[in-house]
């Protein structure tokens, strides 16, 4: 087979994924790769083979594994120590998952939808007071998804910006172990405080409910919940922001479609859906290894290997999703992996959906005129995270 490549790769365009992974797919279902730390890995990047394998029991999440393919430096050790639950097995994972699951069910999300409404609508009515031009990552999307998930919890929210640079530091590929626990430390150190708290003054917040119902019970323990905590809001809140900029941008490039939205609300659900299978921000969060002999589509994975579920590359299979670059909120196959699938389907999925509906509609709504100051192709592509993005993206009205 040769050298393998180097891994990962490079978006060139923020609505697509590499170009590279076209040719992968279509070369062989699973590819081996080299990784930054200079370990060997699979990607598997076909619709059918990347879902089989998300829910495989043959196939663990379990940081620990010393084949877990980190493609940061400090990752691996840092998820192996801190152990948060979406890189743990059952039964670990199962109690945690468990632990949260009642929290972010379509009812209580939609119970939140005023407050989320309100909440979006006064960042407008900042941006609009500000004046163009704003940058919509750092003045809405970062502040939509930080406050939301901290409201949730009962984490205070005013250092926003804090919880966005634990999460460049802890999620950057070129982080150390050093550097990515030291940022967690700081994370964990106030919520220790926070737990301290609930256990005296239980408020009405999930932390409060998860302090009283599973701390205090033994169900878990402070470590435990202290990661459970911080993985639920760095997760929660950088795949929002990335999607909240990227979908922006992606509406501000359709005008017609935009038009449409405004005369026709109930079409924003189907433009979420498509928009999250488009962009595929968590691409390659999906990191596994085979605990037995695998056979992916007649390529032989051996026991211990790791492997890189790629969600773009899922999400663009064009057997599944024909003509898939193209933008188009009227497919009738809305199965996407952008969430992931099987036990570590994205347990914040309702609360991601409403998030995008109700920032897209404020936006569209209340700055008629919205656009980018910039072209899209000279939007800094943020390549060097767990979660794609942009770093910044200015728009005027």
């Amino acid at each position: 087979m040769g050298t393998p490549p180097a891994f990962p790769l490079p978006r060139t365009c923020p609505f697509a994924p590499p170009p590279d992974y076209a040719r992968l797919r279509d070369g062989q279902p699973a590819f081996q790769v080299r990784l930054p730390t200079g370990a060997l890995a699979w990607v598997v990047s076909r619709y059918a083979d990347v879902r089989a394998l998300l829910a495989d029991p043959q196939v663990s999440a379990d940081a620990r594994h010393p084949s877990f393919p980190a493609m940061g430096v400090g990752e691996r050790e840092t998820a192996a120590r801190n152990r948060p639950f979406i890189r743990t097995d059952p039964p670990d994972h199962t109690r945690i998952r468990r632990m949260l699951q009642a929290e972010f069910t379509a009812r209580r999300v939609r119970d939140m939808v005023p407050g989320l409404t309100a909440f979006a609508e006064s960042l407008v009515d900042e941006m609009i007071a500000t004046g163009p031009p704003v940058d919509l990552v750092s003045v809405f999307a970062n502040r939509m998804s930080t406050a939301t998930v901290l409201n949730l919890m009962g984490v205070p929210t005013d250092n926003l910006e804090f919880f966005r640079d634990v999460t460049r530091i802890s999620g950057g590929r070129g982080s150390t172990a050093e550097e990515a626990q030291a940022a967690l430390g700081n994370m964990f150190r106030m919520f220790n405080e926070l737990i301290d708290r609930r256990l005296t003054e239980p408020g009405e917040d999930l932390l409060s409910r998860l302090v009283v119902n599973h701390l205090a019970t033994g169900a878990v323990n402070r470590q435990e919940l202290m990661s459970t905590i911080g993985i639920t809001i760095v997760a929660g809140r950088e795949t929002t922001t990335s999607m909240i900029a990227l979908g922006t941008a992606v509406l501000l490039e359709n005008p017609d479609l935009v038009t449409a939205l405004r005369a026709d609300p109930a079409l924003l659900g189907p433009t979420v859906e498509e928009l999250l299978r488009l962009l595929s921000v968590a691409d390659s969060i999906p990191l596994r290894v085979a605990t037995a002999d695998l056979d992916v589509g007649g390529v032989r994975v051996p026991a211990g290997d790791g492997l890189i579920l790629l969600l773009a590359g899922a999400n663009h299979d064009p057997g599944v999703f024909p003509d898939p670059e193209r933008f188009d909120p009227h497919r009738t196959n809305r199965h996407h992996v952008a969430f992931g699938f099987g036990i570590h389907q994205c347990i914040g999925a309702s609360l991601a959906r409403a998030e995008l509906e109700i920032s897209y509609e404020v936006l569209l709504r209340r700055l008629p005129d919205l656009r980018l100051v910039v072209p899209v192709a000279e939007l800094e592509l943020r390549n060097d995270s767990a979660t794609f993005g942009v770093e910044a993206m200015p728009v005027a009205w």
